[in-house]
């Protein structure tokens, strides 16, 4: 590497702290009682249930979870033999992706024995610690004998990643890479340059799938495997070919499939034109492949190439498999990790790159588009949807084969479940996806032509959750979503209505908003202009006149504007005093909403008890029993300031209308976060446990707080959510992504259920 990637990376691993790796407890522990229950007396309870049925370790434990990246450090990376200690930054890093991938807690260990049998011992030792074993850059042939040897001692998951995890991702990119070249695995020549651990799993692999075993040749650095060959290992053995071959470049005339997982440029320019029509080459050597893309594409540029590198098209990375794997193999308890449910795996991984990118994997690759082709064969490891289809794979195929010992009885509510690890809020909304897929109702989206859009119209449609009705040009439209390679149907899955062509619900639309808006100086021509170029207007007609069941506006432009549009069409409720904005923060494992932080300026004291019943009815849509502070610089009559008087008095307001909400204040934010601080200051709150419901004195503290938190924590935003509109109309932020689109269509769905008033 160079010296400036060398020095960025090891500043990585040294500030702010050395490693990448923490432990964090998951139960509080600030009273003596949390102590008494976390350790001494309390912690005997679960361990004489696990000491009576050690299955019991599942539901008292973190094993269930915990996976153990193992490694004696003999072939670490391209480095080589390092020795254990040397190897810990690569293992802290695969225990980074299990967690960041698949919410998977990993302890890495190092273990300093070269002896494969004592080696062995150290981690059949380990079993009842964890829930899975990850063995990690153990050279070859000993890693063979290790993982064998291992699987057949332990009652857990065993999986040699380089081994497998390789094997299962190249085996999706073959699946792919054969279909596009119009070749059947069974017919195909493989030919490979190098024949370690790596390689022959590859290959025993594509012959499960149904590879024929004569027609594979193997080479490595002495050259072809052939029978006669002295010193052959027993895993060579089996692929020794007759041939008077002693080359690669002797074996590649007509083959089909080139498999490199061996060293930088061995595969020679001048042999390209020896393999068969439209091969398929997977070049993985790192960080250098046997052969550049660039100059397949210049000698053969019938060939489709992988690599291992991401700088490159194609990229075959064990991230694809392993987190999801392993997700899915602990989610139903499976014994072991066996050849079915790797082939589920494959099938999955091939599946997910025939079908359309995730807005966020565009994103990801600086705003590349994506189509299942020669360029995208297998899916890039940042797609969320890898967990929702790999693990419940690998979790079906482990209870086909008897090997599950806790199957999983309804794969819809694992599907739901495993949506924590694909998007941050599908906690959060599901309570609200179920509710608006009861009735699918039309949804306006202003902004019909934006690509987010579109993108948040194919999940809305996959997911049932409601019919899209796009403001937009028909062309515009089409053009788009062929680029994105969206599924989605005119008429069939969602309606365009063009403002500029329709001259069948437009011109309605516009002598209706003319008559809503001539006495507020809109002439006739300025309302048909608006009709026609301003969308959010046209959105909200379509909601107002009953022609749409709800609408989203903006995402494009201006919010303040935006909503400003809609306000004079969609009327607030009957008897409120504002409509007000409900924003959520999704930091860690918790949900925070605050309010107000976008409408209201200054609120009075009875506009603040309105907020504050309207996002609470609105919190509880979510499936979440609201806890309302109502937050001040001032402590429970610490001060007299305006303020805080305001607060107070909206506490006395909503305790008359809500006797039955749990709601305190006027409080400092700690205090109502942080039930100990709180119990300090008074002792008759009726607000238990911390508040999730931040209910503000003005916008100006709302939404400093809001960004602020969001800013530091890398939280998760939804909303913001209009409170108080007689239909269910919203504006979307300019910083909204599909997935927000997505979950804000489904609040408006839902709206009836969701966002009812008092």
């Amino acid at each position: 590497m160079d010296e400036t990637l060398r020095q960025s990376a090891l500043h990585y691993h040294r500030e702010p702290r050395p490693g990448k790796l923490t432990i964090e407890p998951t139960k509080r522990m600030e009273t003596q009682r949390d102590l008494a229950l976390a350790y001494s007396p309390g912690v005997a309870a679960p361990c004489l249930e696990i000491a009576a049925d050690p299955d019991k370790a599942r539901d008292y434990t973190a094993r269930g979870n915990l996976v153990a990246v193992i490694t004696n450090g003999t072939a670490v990376l391209g480095l080589g033999n390092i020795g254990a200690l040397a190897s810990k930054p690569v293992m802290e890093g695969k225990a980074v992706l299990f967690k960041k991938f698949a919410g998977i807690d990993v302890f890495d260990i190092e273990v300093d024995a070269s002896d494969p049998d004592k080696f062995v011992e150290v981690v059949a030792a380990l079993e009842p610690t964890f829930g899975a074993i990850n063995l990690e850059d153990i050279k070859a042939p000993e890693c063979f004998e290790i993982e064998a040897k291992l699987r057949e001692r332990m009652n857990i998951p065993v999986f040699h990643d380089d081994q497998h995890g390789t094997a299962i991702v190249c085996a999706a990119a073959v699946r792919n890479g054969l279909l596009l070249q119009g070749k059947k695995l069974s017919e195909v020549k493989l030919v490979t340059s190098g024949a370690g651990a790596a390689a022959l799993t590859c290959v025993r692999l594509l012959i499960t799938m149904g590879l024929p075993i004569e027609n594979v040749t193997l080479t490595d650095i002495k050259g072809v495997v052939h029978a006669g060959r002295e010193g052959l290992t027993p895993e060579l053995e089996p692929f020794a070919r007759h041939t008077d071959a002693r080359t690669l470049g002797e074996v590649l005339a007509g083959a089909d499939l080139f498999l490199g997982l061996s060293a930088p440029r061995v595969l020679k320019e001048e042999w390209l034109p020896l393999l068969a029509d439209k091969p398929l080459i997977l070049a993985l050597a790192n960080p250098e492949p046997e052969v550049l893309p660039e100059i397949v594409r210049r000698v053969r540029p019938d060939a489709i190439i992988a690599t291992g590198r991401s700088d490159y098209a194609n990229q075959v990375n064990n991230v694809l498999c392993f987190p999801y794997i392993f997700r899915g193999a602990l989610d139903c308890g499976a014994t072991t990790i066996n050849s079915e449910m790797e082939l589920a795996a494959v099938e999955a991984i091939a599946e997910l790159a025939r079908i359309e990118p995730d807005e966020s994997v565009a994103r990801a690759y600086g705003g590349a588009q994506m189509l299942f082709g020669p360029e995208y064969i297998i899916p890039k490891p940042f797609d969320p949807r890898l967990a929702l289809l790999v693990a419940p794979a690998v979790a079906r195929a482990a209870m086909a084969t008897g090997i599950a010992r806790h199957p999983i009885e309804d794969f819809v509510a694992y599907a739901q479940q495993l949506q924590r690890f694909a998007y941050r809020s599908g906690q959060l909304m599901h309570p609200v996806f179920e509710r608006a897929r009861q009735t699918l109702k039309r949804i306006a989206y202003a902004e019909g032509e934006d690509e987010r859009v579109l993108r948040a119209a194919q999940v809305v449609i996959d997911e049932r959750i409601a019919r899209p009705v796009l403001i937009a040009r028909r062309e515009m439209v089409a053009q788009r979503i062929a680029k994105l390679g969206l599924r989605m149907t005119e008429g069939q899955d969602y309606e365009i209505l063009d403002p500029i062509a329709d001259e069948e619900t437009i011109p309605h639309l516009e002598d209706a908003y003319s008559k809503l808006v001539e006495r507020r100086g809109v002439t006739p021509g300025a309302g048909r202009y608006r009709i026609r170029r301003r969308p959010a207007i046209t959105a909200a007609m379509l909601l107002r006149e009953g022609l749409v069941d709800g609408a989203l506006c903006g995402g494009t432009a201006d919010w303040w504007m935006q909503t400003g549009d809609i306000l004079p069409i969609i009327p607030r409720l009957p008897g409120l005093k504002r409509v007000y904005a409900l924003s959520a923060l999704i930091v860690g494992d918790q949900t925070l909403f605050f309010c107000d932080t976008h409408m209201n300026v200054d609120p009075t004291a009875q506009e603040v008890a309105e907020m504050t019943l309207l996002a609470a009815d609105a919190v509880r849509g979510f499936g979440i029993t609201p806890r309302a502070a109502l937050l001040s610089h001032s402590n429970f009559g610490a001060s007299n300031s305006p303020s805080a008087k305001k607060m107070r008095q909206a506490l006395r307001l909503v305790r008359d209308d809500a006797p039955e909400l749990e709601i305190d204040g006027e409080m400092h934010a700690d205090a109502a976060l942080v039930p100990a601080i709180r119990d300090i200051l008074v002792s008759s709150s009726s607000l238990k446990g911390g508040a999730n419901l931040l209910v503000m004195p003005n916008l100006d503290a709302a939404n400093i707080a809001f960004t602020l938190l969001a800013a530091a924590t890398d939280a998760l935003a939804v909303g913001p959510m209009l409170l108080g509109m007689s239909k269910p109309v919203h504006v979307l932020t300019a910083s909204v992504t599909a997935r927000g689109i997505v979950n804000m269509t489904a609040l408006t769905a839902a709206a009836e259920t969701t966002l009812g008033a008092r």
